[in-house]
Parts: structure tokens; sequence; C-alpha cells
């Protein structure tokens, strides 16, 4: 009895913790003052504030159409391997699966340096510059390790015999992929792309590194107003950002729910 009361504390503190900076900053949201201090009353005009800033906007859409586009095209790549890898023996399984591993694990700061002297050297020849393309290229290579974390083992749980059935059957091996192996993995592809779309949003080292001056993320616009000042408006966009993910969060939440529900009527 004791030991569940200390970890029911334990876990209240800790999302006390977690939670306490962004109930505060979504406080100070609404505050009529730039006071971080005092909350001084209620009111909208920082979110109206945010909504007239172009700069802010731009940059917004900047990131959401790279994440949206990055997160298709890393799924889609992240995918394509899963189902390679799963073809090779144990040993290779293994070895690329550790590979994989190394983008996920390693420091977001070598990778960011890594990709830009990287794409330096390409922009060099083709006579480029830094811009939507090369952070584009660099959130695919970020976000598809995770693509094959979250997908490679509903792959090798798929019963070889479904696949060699369809096969028989006269499937060839496109058909077989569009008509069985993915609506296997459906759940999990959408759990992939939701997956990639956050890493490549939330991300600001990797942007920091291989942006240019034509193209801007939120994240990279966020740092260069927190360097100058903090203003009620990043309090708003913050808020808004955190509802967003919210959402999503929910909506993946009802998703898995009904795919549970109708497996369990299918099997009743």
């Amino acid at each position: 009895m004791t030991e569940k009361i200390i970890s029911k504390i334990c876990f209240f503190f800790v999302f006390l913790f977690l939670y306490t900076p962004i109930i505060i900053v979504m406080i100070f949201a609404f505050n009529t003052t730039k006071s971080k201090i005092v909350f001084s009353g209620f009111t909208f005009k920082w979110f109206f504030e945010l909504f007239k800033d172009k700069a802010v906007l731009c940059a917004f859409f900047n990131s959401l159409t790279l994440g949206i586009i990055s997160c298709i095209l890393s799924t889609i790549i992240g995918t394509l391997a899963s189902l390679h890898i799963t073809k090779f023996k144990k040993e290779k399984q293994y070895f690329f699966t550790n590979l994989n591993y190394i983008p996920i694990i390693n420091s977001d700061v070598i990778t960011g340096i890594s990709l830009m002297l990287i794409l330096k050297f390409i922009l060099n020849i083709v006579n480029g510059e830094f811009g939507f393309f090369t952070v584009l290229v660099s959130h695919i290579t970020i976000s598809m390790p995770y693509v094959v974390l979250t997908i490679l083992p509903k792959i090798k749980s798929i019963d070889p015999n479904i696949l060699d059935a369809a096969l028989d059957l006269g499937c060839s091996p496109l058909v077989t992929l569009f008509k069985v192996t993915i609506p296997s993995i459906a759940p999990y592809l959408a759990s992939a792309l939701i997956m990639a779309f956050s890493v490549s949003f939330d991300d600001f080292t990797v942007s920091y590194f291989t942006t240019g001056a034509s193209f801007q993320t939120l994240p990279v616009l966020i740092y260069s107003m927190v360097r100058r000042r903090i203003t009620p408006k990043i309090n708003a966009l913050f808020t808004l950002i955190f509802i967003l993910a919210l959402l999503i969060l929910i909506f993946v939440n009802v998703l898995n729910f009904d795919g549970r529900n109708s497996k369990k009527k299918f099997s009743q």
C-alpha cells in the first residue's frame, strides 16, 4: 500500500515538473500586459498580434509545407527500406537495423554539421544555394530512421504464408504490396507519418545548419525572436503549437481506438 502511494506521488510530481512550464506559458499568452510574472487580466490581443506578423505566418507555413512533404517522402522511402531489410538474412537484418539507430542516437549538432558539409559540397558542384530543398533533404534524412523503427517490426510480424498465398493466386509482387502488405501495416504507416511530421516540424538544430536566407522554418524564427526579446506573441505561438500537437494526439488515439474496435467486431 505504501509503495503504491509513493509511486503515485512520484508520478504526480514528474507530470507536474513536465507540464507546469507549459501551463505557465499558456496562461501568460492571455495576459493583458507584457509582464512575465504578474497576470493582469484576460485578453486575446497577442493572438491577433501574432496573426498580423507576416514573418511568423510565413515561417509557420514553411514548416507546415516542409513537414507534410518530408513526412510523405520519408514514409515512402522508409517503408521501401523496411521491406528490403526483411528480405535479408538475420545477420544483415541485425546490421542494418543497428545502422538505422545511428541517426537517432547521434547528436543533432553533429548530424546538422555533417549534412551542411555534404550539401555544401553538392551545391558547389551544381552552383546552388541553401534553401527549401536542402532543408527538405535534411528532414527526410533525420525522419526516415523513425519510420523504419516504427514499420519494420510490423512487417516482420506479417505471416509470410499470406504473402505466398497472394502470389500463388496470381497477384504480382506490386499488387501484393498494395493489397496485402500495406493494408496490414496501415495503422503503423499512419503512426510513422505523424512521427516523421513531428520530427520535421519540431526540428531546430539540423534546420539551423542547412537553411538559407531565402527560407526560414518556425523553430529557427522563434530562436531569432527569443534572442532579441521574449514577447507575449511567442507565448501565444507556443500555445497554438501545443493545441495543434494535442489535437493530433487525440486524432491518433481515436483512430487506434476505432481500429481496435473494428478488429474485435471482425473477430466476433
